[in-house]
């Protein structure tokens, strides 16, 4: 065995996983691992501006592959710069490693500069998080991250210190040994038990989430057996919707109210791989069978009557030839012409008034979806471009979509874009992003223009944080705190070296969308759109009715009247 510095055996290692490029920002503590992946071919360091952007990078590159992707922090606010990201990638279940550099290892534990404790920093965002303390560790330490972020699906954190990364140690050339993720296969009689149960109804919905990305053939036999509509999850939209006869839209905040009311009207519900959060939009009466390979996740959001722990496409071919297929199909018909009335007044929603001083942002997301590529890899910030992208965009099979679905964080959809342009050159990669989150990582798009990255990125630009003033008027609050005093987006491309494009009249979009899908680089399309445009859930409350009118006559009596004649002006008289 040749010695080596720890930072030569923890990048040998990467390169051996098959791990291309690094994420990160530069810093003393992590000399010794950028000075190895300078001298090593085969995998590179990506210079993002925060490091916070490159844990999302690293984790959109794990979506697209399903490969093991690195980022990397140095001690101290380098580290914390990772977590937000790292969260985002441990809750979308993403198999990532992060390396977080650590102070002098003999200055631990004296409030040295830029002391953290990285091993507890990182505990709640990954599943496995250790320090490197001595060389003899490096090998196996580093093994074991990058087997369990793959094992897992997770993230996994090796904690580095400046010193431990330039000392050495005995290390063999790196092997990981390679394996395939075993199946997961159910007991069979809690098959028998779920097809005893699904047999003796006769109005099933599926709720089908990501958990279906491998079963889609399984999924639509499983619909068709059972004159079952399919409800689709966030996640599970690239997945599920595409293709799928069955298909009547999403449930939840961002949903359709197909969706919702073909889970409310059924006898029985079948979830298929989802962990979908919101209780409300699940029947909590109605009868369950749930499919998923994670133990944890059955009835966790419903009360769950049978519960299969395995893998769905598996478990659905054994769940097939117990069925007794049904010949009533009136719930499915009747739920598949609620999606269609849904769909048209969805789409009648999405159109442009030529001469119009800015957009409905339904038209921006449905023009985009008409010109985009039919294998496009779209991003989304959340909030309301992510509620856009649920109803206007359209999956077939082929179009990835990634988004901070669990976590929830601003700002992801430019360098998750980044991230997954890398991963995947040859193809188109979209972000909808919304001007708030867009402007809290604005420094990526010096990134992408360095780096030469041909990300496009529409802004959604509404001036204000617009799915939190929703919430604030549907709890009857007038909005404060929301307002963005927005530059000239695309101006400020192209004084940043970025093609930018501003539109603000309806007419002038379809060229300017075409334009940017065509530029070889970069490119901001800055997309004045209604600030006052609603987003309404498939199932209003009574609380949000009262909220609604509460926030009314504040605004009125406030002085503010124009807001309520702009939001009626917007929303009814179309």
């Amino acid at each position: 065995m040749a010695k080596k510095t720890v930072s030569e055996i923890i990048v040998d290692t990467l390169i051996a996983a098959g791990v291309k490029r690094v994420y990160g920002v530069v810093g003393d503590s992590l000399n010794g691992i950028t000075d190895v992946i300078r001298a090593r071919e085969g995998i590179e360091w990506i210079h993002v501006r925060n490091e916070e952007a490159g844990a999302f990078a690293a984790g959109a590159e794990a979506h697209v592959t399903g490969s093991l992707a690195v980022c990397a922090g140095s001690c101290g606010p380098g580290n914390t710069h990772l977590l937000n990201g790292l969260y985002d990638c441990h809750r979308s279940k993403v198999p990532v490693l992060a390396i977080a550099a650590q102070i002098p290892s003999v200055e631990i534990g004296s409030q040295y500069f830029q002391e953290t404790h990285p091993e507890l920093t990182f505990k709640e965002c990954s599943d496995y998080c250790e320090l490197i303390g001595h060389p003899d560790q490096a090998v196996r330490t580093t093994e074991i991250a990058i087997r369990t972020a793959l094992g897992k699906r997770g993230v996994a954190v090796l904690v580095v210190p400046g010193d431990i990364s330039h000392q050495s140690a005995e290390a063999p050339e790196p092997q990981l040994p390679s394996w395939r993720s075993a199946t997961l296969y159910p007991a069979a009689e809690d098959v028998q038990a779920a097809a005893d149960l699904l047999n003796s109804c006769e109005k099933i919905t599926i709720m089908a989430g990501a958990g279906c990305a491998a079963a889609h053939a399984e999924l639509l036999q499983v619909a068709e057996a059972l004159g079952a509509p399919i409800v689709h999850a966030l996640r599970g939209k690239e997945s599920v919707e595409g293709n799928n006869p069955y298909d009547v839209g999403m449930s939840g905040l961002l949903g359709f109210t197909s969706g919702y009311d073909a889970l409310m009207d059924c006898d029985a519900m079948l979830m298929l791989g989802t962990d979908f959060p919101y209780r409300q939009f699940l029947p909590q009466e109605t009868r369950a069978v749930q499919v998923d390979i994670r133990a944890e996740h059955i009835g966790r959001r419903t009360r769950v009557e049978v519960g299969l722990v395995g893998d769905v496409a598996a478990t659905l071919r054994a769940l097939l030839p117990q069925l007794q297929p049904k010949t009533d199909r009136a719930h499915l018909e009747n739920a598949l012409e609620n999606y269609r009335e849904t769909r048209k007044s969805l789409d009648e929603l999405a159109t442009g008034e030529p001469g119009d001083t800015s957009m409905h942002p339904q038209y921006v997301a449905r023009l985009l979806n008409e010109q985009a590529a039919e294998d496009a890899i779209f991003t989304c910030d959340v909030g309301t471009p992510t509620i856009w992208t649920a109803r206007y965009l359209r999956m077939n099979g082929k179009r990835r979509l990634i988004g901070s679905f669990n976590h929830g964080s601003m700002a992801n959809a430019m360098p998750q874009a980044l991230g997954a342009q890398l991963a995947a050159p040859g193809r188109q990669v979209i972000a909808l992003a919304g001007d708030g989150g867009f402007a809290m990582l604005m420094g990526e798009l010096l990134t992408l223009r360095q780096l030469k990255v041909p990300v496009k990125i529409v802004i959604f630009n509404n001036g204000s944080l617009a799915f939190v003033e929703l919430e604030m008027k549907a709890s009857g609050i007038i909005q404060y705190g929301t307002e963005l005093d927005n530059p000239n987006f695309a101006a400020l491309a192209e004084a940043a070296g970025v093609r930018g494009i501003r539109v603000t009249d309806p007419a002038d979009l379809p060229a300017a969308l075409a334009e940017m899908l065509a530029h070889p680089g970069p490119v901001v399309l800055d997309a004045v759109v209604k600030r006052t445009e609603l987003s309404m859930p498939p199932s209003i409350q009574k609380e949000q009715v009262l909220g609604f009118s509460l926030y009314t006559l504040k605004a009125i009596m406030s002085g503010r009247g124009d807001e309520v004649l702009e939001l009626a002006k917007t929303n009814l008289f179309r």
